[in-house]
């Protein structure tokens, strides 16, 4: 499921806003502000949080900062976009989905750890190694992207069935093995250098 970090010098804003949103789209619910996840969308009230996430570099995040009623609308750049309050929550939160689907699916969308390159929208990871581009399935580049998702934290196999899968009833724990050692097999070839994913205490966790 996506995740959201919402920063707000304003705690009541941004506990009524946290609300709406849960209530609104159902699938940030429990996913607002998770300390140890990559944010799928950040969104931002107030000039000394907008200078803290932009100082700390999210390169693959779009990037919503929320302007005071009755000031001019800043230009968007890049995935950093703008709105004014008061927000008409129906169009915000489309607009909010729809960053983040374009988002995962453009060249922001690629992402960069242990010297390999993951590129969702053409289902590819590059090898920065020796530059071999290995074609990947949805499922393989799905749990990439979501073990990048959790940074440092082993995800288990349950939770990968769950945010991958989607608790599908002809999907097993088993399922998820051949996955990954076929995802392995393929990026990997044998070369401990090239580790791709770890194997912890029964679960996985993506090698940084």
């Amino acid at each position: 499921m996506p995740n959201m970090i919402i920063l707000s010098d304003n705690e009541k804003f941004l506990e009524d806003l946290t609300e709406q949103i849960t209530i609104y789209a159902p699938e940030y619910a429990g996913n607002i502000n998770v300390a140890e996840t990559v944010p799928d969308v950040i969104i931002i009230d107030g000039r000394r949080e907008k200078d803290a996430v932009l100082k700390n570099n999210y390169p693959h995040t779009p990037i919503f900062v929320l302007e005071p009623k009755g000031s001019d609308k800043p230009k968007d750049t890049g995935l950093i976009r703008h709105e004014i309050k008061p927000l008409v929550l129906s169009s915000f939160i489309n607009k909010l989905r729809s960053a983040v689907n374009l988002a995962a699916n453009s060249d922001a969308g690629r992402l960069k750890f242990n010297k390999y390159e993951l590129r969702p929208v053409n289902k590819e990871i590059l090898n920065l190694r020796n530059n071999e581009v290995i074609k990947l399935t949805e499922k393989e580049v799905a749990i990439i992207q979501y073990l990048y998702k959790i940074k440092d934290r082993i995800v288990s196999k349950n939770e990968l069935l769950q945010e991958v899968w989607g608790y599908r009833p002809d999907v097993t724990t088993h399922t998820i093995e051949t996955h990954i050692y076929r995802l392995r097999q393929k990026v990997e070839q044998d070369n401990a250098d090239a580790q791709l994913i770890i194997t912890e205490d029964g679960g996985y966790i993506l090698k940084r």
